[in-house]
């Protein structure tokens, strides 16, 4: 019992439908009193609500992935590494950014990883070989390479076999960019030679024909193409000559000042007790974000009303008792009617007597209202139940979605059954299958004379009844009228 005081909320006359189209207007809202909280506003105090009613959740879930993070850790720990620096001597005439971007590409291809795999003797794939190592650019003229291994001497094995490899490789391919350079400028020496000896040859042909003056034209003009061409030839093997000595420079100080700069050694690596908890930590950072995560989302989506405050807001009443949910301990010394109940179940029944009606002519009528957790309410109704039954004449009426209370007593179907339950004796009145807003035996608007009248067994039933106790779950698109001819008061 959160509050000591006892409050009974009488139906009033208006329907549940009108009073919550009172609330339709936003403005409304505005005019709440500053004593209430805000409905349906996401708030720092809402959001610690939800983590601190799903402790258990966000609490499993981190622990969990607790143990994932150590089993992780057991089953795949880091495997040793090696690492070897190496200085790169590139052509100046290259971009630097180029440059390192084409170096780290020859080292991680696919005739490196072969050549290492051929050197080493190792039986993988070149393809798959190549995840044993990594390239990093440090500087445009150092690069890194790490190795990992099944052990420390292998992790450092690789790791030379990969820069040894890719310095001949590296340099066959700084050969061959130089032959293809000199290729290219033999065919362009070849090219001006074939245009000067193409015009030697007119050249030939015009003099061995007779003399004109047309002939002496075209003499001069072949004699004056000759000269131009032979100026060209000249300055293509001179630029040929130039650029073979600057390539071959150029080739000769990338093969022979690229080199190792720091052998390959071990990484060192932190203990397994420490990497052990590094990855518990982590996994259990990961399974408290993913608790705290779904405990948001489930609160911010969910339309369930879980504050006292936005409960009586809703239904317009105010709400003196709030009870948690029985725990699974308790459940099984809860047996109703039994004496021996739990001491929350004694503090809930002691409180709903005491709000019982008291009636002058016919029975007196109480609902009980499920808000939320109709099963455990309807537990509670049938514990009242049972405990008025030994001093007065107690009908018990379902009202609820699921016929919750005639679960309990075994009640199989609609109609009025009596019942024998842990000693006490009533009856139990279910209304009829798709009957959504039955009409009870008390006099109210919602049941004048001629118009919707109770069932005939059922007025019987009553009639000599001390009291009607009813569970009731609440539809807003149906309305509420209908409890007023079961019940005089509620809670």
């Amino acid at each position: 019992m959160s509050e000591p005081q006892h409050s009974v909320t009488r139906l009033p006359a208006m329907s549940l439908r009108e009073r919550l189209a009172a609330y339709e207007d936003p403005a409304d809202f505005d005019e709440r009193p500053a004593g209430e909280s805000a409905v349906g506003l996401v708030s720092f105090g809402f959001i610690w609500a939800a983590v601190r009613r799903r402790t258990r959740l966000w609490v499993t879930l981190a622990l969990v992935g607790l143990l994932v993070g150590g089993g992780y850790y057991a089953k795949s720990p880091p495997a040793p590494k090696a690492t070897t620096i190496l200085l790169l001597v590139d052509n100046p005439n290259d971009n630097p950014t180029d440059a390192a971007e084409t170096d780290i590409t020859l080292a991680q291809s696919l005739p490196v990883a072969t050549a290492v795999i051929n050197q080493l003797g190792l039986r993988v794939t070149p393809s798959s070989f190549l995840n044993a190592y990594s390239v990093t650019d440090v500087t445009g003229q150092v690069m890194q390479i790490v190795a990992t291994g099944t052990g420390s001497a292998d992790a450092v094995q690789i790791a030379s076999a990969v820069a040894a490899q890719f310095l001949k490789f590296r340099a066959q391919w700084a050969v061959s960019q130089q032959a293809q350079t000199d290729a290219e400028l033999t065919q362009q020496v070849d090219q001006a030679q074939q245009s000067l000896d193409s015009i030697t040859t007119q050249i030939k042909q015009v003099s061995a024909e007779s003399s004109s003056p047309a002939q002496q034209a075209k003499l001069s003009s072949l004699r004056a193409k000759s000269t131009v061409a032979s100026t060209a030839l000249t300055q293509v093997r001179q630029y040929a000559t130039a650029t073979r000595a600057s390539a071959q420079t150029v080739t000769q100080s990338m093969v022979r000042g690229s080199e190792v700069l720091d052998a390959a050694t071990p990484v060192k690596t932190s203990s397994h007790v420490k990497g052990a908890a590094t990855d518990a930590v982590v996994g259990m950072l990961g399974g408290f974000a993913v608790g705290i995560t779904i405990i948001i989302i489930g609160a911010v989506a969910s339309d369930r009303l879980r504050r006292r405050d936005d409960i009586a807001y809703a239904l317009g009443a105010p709400v003196r008792l709030s009870v948690g949910s029985l725990r699974e301990s308790r459940r099984s010394a809860l047996r109703l009617g039994a004496g021996g109940r739990a001491r929350d179940m004694e503090r809930v029944i002691e409180h709903l007597r005491h709000l019982v009606p008291g009636s002058s002519s016919g029975p007196a009528g109480l609902a009980v209202v499920a808000v939320d957790d109709a099963p455990t309410v309807a537990r509670v109704t049938v514990a009242l139940a049972d405990a008025m039954a030994k001093s007065k004449r107690v009908v018990l009426v379902d009202l609820s979605d699921g016929m919750h209370a005639g679960r309990l007593l075994g009640v199989k179907g609609p109609g009025v059954v009596p019942v024998n339950h842990g000693g006490a004796r009533f009856g139990v009145v279910v209304p009829a299958v798709g009957d959504v807003a039955p009409v009870g035996p008390l006099s109210s608007h919602v049941s004048p004379d001629g118009y919707a009248q109770p069932d005939e067994a059922v007025a019987a039933a009553c009639a000599d009844a001390d009291l009607l106790l009813s569970l009731v779950t609440l539809d807003p698109a149906v309305g509420g009228d209908h409890v007023a001819t079961w019940a005089t008061d509620a809670v």
